[in-house]
């Protein structure tokens, strides 16, 4: 049976000094009021990947979608906002003040990839206002001076060469999706990537990849998992070769008091959308929904 929702599009509002677009989707025929699920998308992406799993859950949540800053459609200012850097803390602080402006107390969040590092560091910096937390295809890097200058460089190569013509190549978004995927997903979906990456602005997309893959990130996301104390499902795809699988099952073991960790097979980066089904299932197991 097809889900009605509600979806309210074009929303925008100023998350210190930044027009952040968020939406909700939801059913409104519900008379009973349910917990909000706020989901945070990765790097050179959008909420709009998000959208799926949102509906899905929508039979027992709210579900808010948002676009970081300077990513999708909350594009940054032509006058930089000179006080807000590209450091993962300042991305969980635009969450808190994003939450505040919307009067949202306690929330549960549903973040991915890069998102997920955000939401690692939000969980510790405001515990109160978290019941449970997914994190999907996050984990611990080893650092590698080498192999993260060198990851720097041809991430700072790809971000400024972007040209939207790429979108009339034919099967440029397939091409784009390859190293994310182990499954096909639509004709659609891998567009929305492409375009979305395209659309990232270029001091965001360079300065999340310094912040996100660096020195001080391999040093802090020890601890930060380690001193969880959300209940958190890490989801890891078998076949992710942006974020491997080992990597989210280390996190995992530095506390497993509250880290439960799954691993979903046959999937890459993008298990939610690679087998929704099964990522789906695992999701509402550990929320008991």
């Amino acid at each position: 049976m097809t889900q009605k929702m509600e979806k309210m599009s074009n929303n925008k509002i100023n998350v210190r000094g930044v027009e952040h677009y968020y939406e909700w989707i939801r059913q409104p025929d519900s008379a009973q009021s349910k917990p909000v699920m706020v989901f945070i998308h990765g790097w050179g992406g959008s909420s709009r990947y998000w959208q799926s799993t949102a509906e899905a859950l929508s039979d027992k949540f709210d579900c808010l979608l948002y676009d970081l800053r300077g990513f999708g459609r909350s594009l940054l200012p032509s006058n930089p906002v000179s006080q807000l850097s590209y450091e993962m803390e300042e991305y969980a602080d635009d969450l808190a003040a994003f939450l505040d402006i919307l009067g949202l107390d306690v929330v549960y969040l549903n973040a991915h990839s890069m998102g997920a590092s955000i939401a690692t560091l939000f969980l510790n910096r405001y515990p109160e206002r978290i019941q449970q937390a997914i994190l999907t295809c996050n984990g611990i890097f080893t650092y590698d001076e080498k192999a993260f200058a060198a990851f720097h460089k041809f991430g700072g190569y790809i971000v400024k060469f972007r040209y939207q013509w790429f979108l009339k190549v034919p099967l440029a978004d397939k091409l784009f999706m390859l190293r994310f995927l182990n499954r096909s997903i639509s004709r659609d979906l891998s567009r929305a990537f492409l375009e979305d990456f395209l659309l990232a602005d270029y001091e965001a997309a360079v300065g999340t990849i310094y912040t996100s893959v660096s020195k001080k990130a391999v040093e802090i996301m020890p601890q930060e998992f380690a001193k969880l104390q959300i209940p958190t499902l890490l989801v890891a795809g078998e076949k992710d070769i942006i974020i491997p699988a080992e990597m989210g099952r280390q996190a995992a073991d530095l506390n497993r008091e509250k880290i439960k960790y799954v691993e979903i097979p046959d999937t890459a980066h993008f298990p939610m959308l690679e087998d929704p089904p099964t990522y789906l299932a695992q999701v509402r197991e550990f929320l008991a929904v």
